[in-house]
Order: C-alpha cells, then structure tokens, then sequence
C-alpha cells in the first residue's frame, strides 16, 4: 500500500444534500418545507409547541408557587469554619460576619444573608454574627465558647402598613358584631 492509494472507508464521509437548488434533484422548489407561511421561513422554532398536540407544559400538573420577595442565603457549615481557621484563612480573634467570610474565600460572592449550618465539629471560640443559624449550629458555638448574634429582620415600611389596616379591619368588624348584618329567612330586596 502507498499514501496515494489511502482512501477514506466507503460510506464514512456522506455529501451534505443540497436543498432548493431545482427539480431534477428531488429536493427543489419548496424543499420539503411544504407551502408559505411562518414555518417555511428560516429561524423559525416556536418555543413549546408541539404541532398542535397538547404540549408537555400543559400536560404537568402546576404546583407549588415562587415567592416573589424570596431571600437566598449563603450556608456554611460550621465544620468550614473550622477548616478555614485551621488553614489560617479566618482569623479566630476578630468578628465573623458575611464580609469576613467572603475575604477568607469561604463564600463565593455574598448574596442575601448568611445562614449558618450544624453540619461538622467546631473547637475554636467564635463571635460570629448571621441571619439565621440551625439549633445544632447554635449548640456547637457555644459549646466551644462562642456567641452568635442575629441580625434583626428589617420590616418594610408597606408590610407595617398593611399589617396595622388589617388589625383595625378585624377590631372594627369585632367591634360592630361581625360582618355585613343578615337579612331574615323570607324577607325580599325589591320594591
């Protein structure tokens, strides 16, 4: 054999069909694209639709709802504490807060809250001061010596103002003996 009789194996290099290029080629005029329309235009996918069969989007059930004011929270285990305290990244003396964690490299990038979680051994005395923390986490802390401070949850001026009209509403319907007054069985509004 010499390098110009090298050939590729038969079948494994097919030629791209050309489509719309005549009759003769079988493949001409609209180009298995059957007639006009939005369909036989290019760059057309109509996200979710299944040509007319009930698409799988309406098929599942819904379920569930998105809470639209949603908080998401870093979580770190107090058990990556201990490693960054170990590995000299987290200074065991100064405060820890979310700013702390993010410098240490702990957390990626801060986002809304930090929760703290129970999973791992802590050894060294913290201060550390989070959002939220687990009771197993809580009892690691100060089991070692620490303290954990909560930040107090901000209530939006809109959910104070809501929150009171609401209690009103129910003191001033207690007040005047419930609801809208019933009218007596048989007793008609017309005229």
């Amino acid at each position: 054999m010499r390098l110009n009789e090298i050939k590729d194996k038969h079948g494994s290099k097919k030629v791209r069909v050309r489509i719309g290029r005549g009759i003769g080629s079988g493949v001409g005029k609209q180009g298995g694209r059957g007639g006009k329309g939005q369909t036989a235009r290019t760059g057309v996918a109509i996200g979710g639709f299944e040509g007319g069969q009930m698409p799988l989007h309406r098929r599942l059930p819904k379920r569930g709802f998105n809470k639209w004011r949603r908080k998401d929270f870093n979580e770190v285990n107090i058990g990556a504490l201990q490693q960054a305290i170990d590995d000299k990244r987290l200074d065991a003396g100064k405060p820890v807060d979310l700013a702390a964690l993010v410098a240490a490299g702990i957390v990626r990038r801060a986002k809304d809250g930090l929760r703290l979680l129970g999973s791992g051994e802590i050894k060294t005395k913290l201060s550390l001061t989070v959002d939220h923390a687990t009771g197993s986490a809580k009892a690691a802390v100060e089991k070692a010596g620490g303290t954990i401070k909560l930040i107090e949850k901000k209530v939006l001026a809109a959910d104070e103002a809501k929150r009171k009209k609401t209690a009103a509403k129910k003191a001033a319907a207690k007040k005047s003996g419930g609801g809208t007054p019933k009218k007596p069985a048989g007793e008609t509004t017309e005229e």
